[in-house]
């Protein structure tokens, strides 16, 4: 098979992960004439997937032969499609050449599981360590591990990898039981408190006072699949705050489910509405930077984040008692919860209001979103008066206009 045949088909077989973040790495870089590749400075060239998705790393499987039989997977082993495997030195070659040229800041390469999780993770990890030793590819790597490979070649992955990353699949462990059999959902939570451990331990200095060797320092991260199952979205953001807490994760990536050929009868028929993705992102937000508990970010009786507006909103809408908030006086725990004011707006709300009120230009100033914000605070010269009771407020609220995604040439 051609190289380029087998391109296309390992790069749309890769297109289903989300998590291909490159943030959170050391800065690194080939000035100065040694080696090749940087995970800083600007240049690349970013493509956009058809969902919209930003891609600036090559983002690949290595095979998607696959032994497994996940019956959300189009990969699995009873699927008819096209399969296609790389060498290590075509996917090498591959990586510098993209880099040369532009196109990539680094490489995103996941598997599927080929004979066994020890053998193919072998492979994943040469792949690095060709390009980091061999090659001196300073460039961002993040590799998707094997949850039942050896300990000791998820050490390894972590010496050449910028970030690891380790799928939970889907939300609870009896979904995966039921959809995934093969795989084992402890298994999967064991290797990532492994990989914590080893992250963590690569942080903290010796008795000599020597750091010990770089690992992973982008962290580790995840992903789960969003509509498969019956799981509702109070019960996946309950997972995601657990998995936060015990494995301090970067990221969690969530990923609507999409129909597959030949799909089984226990699977839905179609996909949910991406809107749902989304706001799952943005509740994950309020996780993690807002101060928000995971059971009170749904607000609905059926377990369902609202899809008509933003996780925050929803939230201030069924706390109506506690607005209007004075600007002036409420806390930043509070301030965080005023729909429309993000965590950098706060930071220069409370910072200014120690020189002087806040007044409402100075709001206008902040380039928030007065429409979401106004109905929420008060101001020594605005107060929102009755339309915090206003049965429409949701309504008004919401977007009156639908967002579209122009193209780079088209007059808008």
């Amino acid at each position: 098979m051609e190289l380029k045949q087998k391109l296309e088909i390992l790069a749309d077989a890769a297109k289903y992960d989300a998590s291909c973040a490159s943030s959170g790495t050391d800065k690194r870089t080939s000035t100065g004439g040694k080696g090749i590749g940087s995970t800083t400075g600007m240049g690349i060239c970013h493509s956009y997937a058809p969902d919209g998705r930003c891609i600036s790393l090559l983002k690949i499987l290595l095979t998607n032969f696959c032994v497994y039989d996940c019956v959300y997977c189009v990969n699995r082993v009873s699927s008819n499609v096209p399969r296609a495997r790389f060498s290590i030195k075509e996917v090498v070659n591959l990586t510098l050449s993209f880099y040369r040229r532009n196109y990539i800041e680094g490489l995103f390469l996941s598997s599927g599981i080929i004979r066994n999780p020890d053998y193919t993770m072998e492979q994943v990890v040469e792949v690095a360590r060709v390009l980091r030793e061999e090659h001196d590819f300073r460039g961002y790597i993040h590799l998707k591990t094997i949850p039942d490979a050896s300990p000791e070649l998820m050490a390894r992955a972590g010496l050449y990898a910028d970030r690891l990353s380790i799928n939970v699949e889907l939300p609870t462990i009896a979904s995966l039981r039921t959809l995934a059999p093969e795989k084992d959902g402890q298994a999967i939570r064991r290797s990532m408190g492994h990989l914590r451990l080893k992250i963590d331990e690569s942080k903290d200095k010796t008795l000599t006072g020597k750091k010990p060797p770089r690992f992973a320092p982008g962290g580790q991260s995840t992903q789960m699949i969003v509509g498969a199952d019956t799981t509702d979205d109070r019960a996946i953001l309950d997972t995601s705050a657990n998995l936060y807490g015990a494995f301090r994760l970067r990221r969690v990536y969530y990923s609507a489910f999409s129909p597959i050929p030949d799909a089984s009868k226990v699977l839905p028929l179609k996909a949910p509405p991406l809107v749902r993705e989304h706001r799952l992102y943005q509740a994950d937000w309020l996780l993690r930077f807002y101060g928000f508990d995971a059971q009170e970010i749904v607000t609905g009786q059926d377990g369902m984040l609202d899809l008509d507006v933003d996780p925050k909103t929803a939230w201030a809408l069924q706390h109506r008692e506690q607005f209007p908030v004075d600007l002036n006086r409420a806390p930043k725990a509070m301030l965080l919860r005023v729909p429309g004011l993000g965590v950098t707006s706060v930071a220069r709300i409370v910072t200014a209001r120690r020189v002087r009120p806040i007044r409402y230009e100075d709001l206008a100033r902040l380039r928030v979103s007065l429409k979401k914000v106004l109905p929420f605070v008060m101001l020594p010269d605005y107060h929102p008066g009755r339309s915090l009771d206003d049965n429409n407020l949701k309504q008004r609220l919401q977007q009156s206009i639908a967002p579209q995604q122009f193209g780079l040439f088209e007059p808008f």
